[in-house]
């Protein structure tokens, strides 16, 4: 059962890298399964450490990490420790349209919905194309409980 759910796993990682244009390569693939079997934002140095083992070097990763990002299936957040953590994007979740909260303890991102982003006009009159995204750092309750 576990080779049928593994199978399952590499052949929807293609279809998502086929679909963003990308050629789905062995070291693509497990960089993008790995990514999504994670529970949280992910640092390059802990994806090669759970890749190298398997015959990936630490620059394909990152290689791959960079690919991913530059299609927008990745989202790549660093915490203020000058550290890149990557995760999954979910296309169908806009990250613009309103702020995000991340521990930079442990690294959860979390929705802040509910607070508005200037709209088109403030933008223009801020000088403001567009807005990718705005994060807002701090400590979670289960990093610094209260």
């Amino acid at each position: 059962m576990k080779k049928k759910s593994e199978a399952n796993d590499i052949e929807a990682a293609r279809e998502i890298l086929r679909a963003a244009g990308l050629r789905s390569t062995p070291a693509r693939i497990a960089v993008l399964i790995a990514l999504q079997k994670g529970n949280k934002p992910q640092t390059h140095a802990e994806l090669s450490e759970r890749l190298v083992p398997l015959g990936f070097d630490k620059a394909t990763v990152f290689r791959n990490l960079t690919d991913l990002t530059d299609v927008e299936l990745v989202s790549r957040t660093e915490l203020g420790d000058h550290v890149w953590r990557f995760e999954i994007r979910d296309p169908n979740h806009d990250r613009s349209s309103h702020p995000h909260f991340v521990c930079v303890d442990c690294g959860t991102v979390s929705c802040m919905e509910g607070m508005s982003l200037p709209d088109d006009k403030q933008r223009k009159s801020l000088n403001i194309s567009r807005i990718s995204e705005i994060l807002v750092k701090g400590h979670c309750l289960v990093c610094e409980p209260v």
